[in-house]
């Protein structure tokens, strides 16, 4: 049963987590390749731009980047601008993929001068395969042993220069040798009304779609702050175009959301279940989460990561000492 909702939680209209056609659907029309092309906040673009033109003049390679974020935003996207602006290759992957000394050893011995590597999900890497990077980011270069026992011995094994970019949603949770390493360590936020207005704007015109202000402002507050799901509820408003030519009408576009279940507060049939289940099932009373997660058969992991932040945001739950608790604008929003 977790399985299955694990699929049907990939199939939720406002879910961050991308998905198959997201990739290929963003990266072939949508996804910004320049830097001033991005919406974004401007001053830590403006420090990007900086330290990029930098290190392109000194002819070095970039300094190592650290962001931290809330999760889902556009980690991949922000990667890529960066190696197209620095004209490097950018190589990535994310820490199951790393799961032993002899992974990452494999993944940095293989990059190419001046390659950027980016690794998602940094605070879940073992301490143990950790430490080797202490070496390969300031000396680039990293201590291996070969043999065993008493013929074992270290071995340094050169390294070609290159860039770490790193995210994490947990900054506190990274030791401290390894975030002193960092000359940049970069906190991103979500986006605001206005930054997805101007993202769904430029994506329309890419996509053919004369949009009014209504139609644009109702998409930029139905994405819950993230581009992700602005663009995808762009897709489908696209779709709907094809077929009904005039969307300007602010009741076509109310229907249409209807119709995918997301209501006047773009609330999904998850969000719905979460708030739910606690009202009816625990009559309003505080849960803890591994209950919460039995009744709505749903991952823990799913439900800190996709369902809550949102719902946080708006002040519809509380996590208090005893459990989840629901507050009384959402009680009083399910009682319509």
């Amino acid at each position: 049963m977790i399985e299955s909702s694990k699929k049907e939680d990939n199939s939720r209209v406002v879910t961050p987590v991308e998905n198959t056609s997201d990739k290929n659907y963003f990266s072939n029309i949508l996804r910004p390749m320049k830097l001033e092309d991005y919406v974004w906040q401007d001053s830590i673009k403006k420090h990007l731009s900086v330290s990029i033109n930098s290190s392109k003049i000194r002819w070095e390679c970039l300094d190592h980047i650290l962001f931290y974020w809330p999760p889902w935003l556009w980690k991949t996207t922000i990667s890529n601008i960066i190696a197209h602006e620095m004209e490097s290759n950018l190589r990535s992957t994310s820490w199951p993929a790393i799961e032993k000394q002899s992974d990452l050893v494999s993944i940095l011995s293989n990059l190419e001068e001046w390659d950027i590597l980016f690794i998602d999900e940094i605070h879940r890497l073992r301490p143990q395969v950790e430490e080797i990077l202490y070496t390969a980011m300031e000396d680039f270069q990293i201590d291996i042993m070969v043999w065993s026992g008493t013929w074992a011995q270290s071995v340094k094994l050169p390294l070609k220069r290159f860039s770490l970019i790193w995210a994490t949603t947990r900054l506190s949770a990274l030791s401290n040798p390894l975030r002193d390493r960092f000359w940049n360590i970069l906190k991103l936020d979500f986006y605001n009304s206005e930054e997805l207005s101007k993202i769904i704007h430029k994506n329309s015109f890419k996509l053919d779609l004369k949009l009014s202000e209504y139609v644009l402002d109702s998409l930029s507050r139905k994405s819950r702050w993230t581009p992700r799901i602005a663009n995808r509820l762009l897709k489908i408003i696209r779709d709907y175009h094809t077929i009904w030519k005039d969307l300007n009408d602010y009741k076509i576009i109310d229907e249409i959301f209807l119709d995918i279940g997301i209501d006047e507060l773009w609330l999904d049939y998850l969000d719905k279940k979460y708030l739910t289940t606690i009202l009816e099932k625990f009559n309003s009373w505080p849960v803890w989460l591994n209950t919460l997660s039995s009744a709505i058969w749903e991952e823990e992991s799913t439900i800190e990561d996709v369902v809550e932040p949102y719902l946080l945001q708006i002040g519809f739950i509380e996590r208090t000492p005893r459990g989840r608790k629901i507050t009384f604008d959402a009680i009083n929003h399910l009682k319509k």
